[in-house]
Order: structure tokens, then C-alpha cells, then sequence
């Protein structure tokens, strides 16, 4: 299983954008999505604070990946999706 993690604020209408595009796939309903408010950490905040919406996944005991920030990259998801349940682990998104 994947785990995405969309990391936003409150306030952002890119992150809507985004969230909204990521169901929209119809790809992710069988994986986790965890929405983020960078504003409530403040590690995430100096981490992240320009670049959000930054779209994060991971899967079983690989490190995470930022797979797109400010618009979603549909390309980057499916081939990170495509490796997961191939069991590739592929390149670097």
C-alpha cells in the first residue's frame, strides 16, 4: 500500500487543487492520503513553506518521495503507483 502525504495550509486554494486532482486519478482510492497543515509544525513550515502543495508518498519500508509540488504531476504518481504494484523499485520521482 501507498501512503501519500499532501502537505498544505488551510488558506490554499493549489492545495484544493491538488487534493482534488489526486482523487481524481481514481488511482488512490485503494491507498492512504493524509492531508498535512504545514502552519502546525513548525519543522514542516521551514521545510516546506513556499513550495506547498508538496505531494509526498511512500510505500512499505522505502523512503518517502516529493513527487510534485504547486500542481500535481500526474505522470510522476502514475509511475510511482506503476512501481508500488509492480514491486520495481524504480528511479528516484
Amino acid at each position: 500500500m501507498i501512503k501519500f502525504t499532501l502537505y498544505s495550509r488551510s488558506y490554499c486554494h493549489l492545495c484544493d487543487d491538488m487534493l482534488a486532482a489526486l482523487h481524481a486519478l481514481n488511482i488512490v482510492e485503494a491507498h492512504t492520503v493524509s492531508v498535512v497543515d504545514v502552519d502546525a509544525d513548525e519543522s514542516l513550515l521551514a521545510r516546506y513553506d513556499e513550495l506547498v502543495p508538496v505531494l509526498v508518498a511512500s510505500k512499505s519500508a522505502q523512503p518517502a518521495r516529493q513527487l510534485c509540488h504547486y500542481f500535481l504531476d500526474e505522470a510522476a504518481v502514475r509511475t510511482f503507483v506503476a512501481h508500488a504494484d509492480s514491486g520495481a523499485d524504480g528511479d528516484e520521482v
